[in-house]
């Protein structure tokens, strides 16, 4: 009877079901953004690593003329690296407890663990083959003409 006043009747499941439409295009979009700076900071990351072991070369190369050898060189420079991924992974995952916690606790959210699990091991294995290539690099540098540079 309303109608002609401009008063129109929904039923709370349609209003619900388009609400919940709008907020799954806001996650997908915050997703793809974030799967995008994740690969971003990939190659970032891969990019610091090259450029720490070619900033450094001088240093390895005394290091080399002073009796190191090239695997172990490479054995240190991989384990630095290593160390630096897990520890920034490491900050990187309790910053994120801590921001969701008090989500967690109050609306009793689910988060999706398998999701995240795989985020975080993507981004190891990422890590690790980046510092690979890294130390890789070292090995095949003649370090002792960087002396000479």
């Amino acid at each position: 009877a309303l109608g002609d006043q401009g008063f129109e009747a929904r039923s709370a499941d349609k209003m619900l079901a388009g609400f919940l439409a709008v907020q799954n295009t806001y996650l997908t979009t915050f997703q793809s953004l974030g799967a995008l700076g994740l690969l971003l900071g990939t190659f970032g990351l891969m990019a610091v690593q090259l450029r720490n072991v070619f900033e450094r070369r001088r240093e390895l190369a005394v290091m080399r003329a002073v009796g190191y050898s090239r695997n172990r060189l490479a054995g240190m420079v991989l384990r630095e690296n290593m160390m630096l991924l897990t520890l920034g992974l490491g900050i990187g995952i309790l910053a994120a407890l801590v921001a969701t916690l008090p989500h967690l606790f109050l609306n009793r959210a689910t988060l999706p663990w398998r999701e995240l699990l795989a985020v975080f091991a993507v981004i190891l294995v990422v890590g690790l083959i980046t510092s690979w290539l890294a130390s890789r690099r070292i090995q095949q540098t003649d370090l002792i003409q960087s002396l000479r540079v």
